[in-house]
């Protein structure tokens, strides 16, 4: 299973309430629906201080399902999304190995 992590800071100007709402009400919703996504994780700190405000983990079969999706239509409007709404953006592309 290839997990696609991807770390988000919100921009400056933005509050942590509009940039939860963006992730929560607006991405999730396109980004869930991205082809061959086998499952999407949102996790989002609390109070104190983080170095990103967002961690998603998308999980796809493979490295080729993964590169599929982000060159889809979709893909690339999700993509877009995030882009306009983060003002740093980093991708862990991993293989995750599950212990327990």
């Amino acid at each position: 299973m290839l997990k696609l992590i991807s770390l988000l800071r919100r921009p400056e100007g933005m509050s942590k309430e509009e940039f939860r709402s963006w992730v929560l009400d607006e991405h999730v919703v396109l980004a869930r629906q991205l082809p061959g996504l086998r499952s999407y994780t949102v996790s989002l700190p609390g109070d104190g201080d983080s170095a990103y405000d967002c961690v998603n983990e998308l999980y796809f079969d493979d490295e080729e399902a993964r590169a599929a999706a982000f060159a889809s239509e979709l893909g690339k409007a999700v993509a877009a999304d995030a882009a306009a709404h983060a003002s740093e953006r980093v991708h862990l592309v991993t293989t995750e190995y599950r212990q327990l």
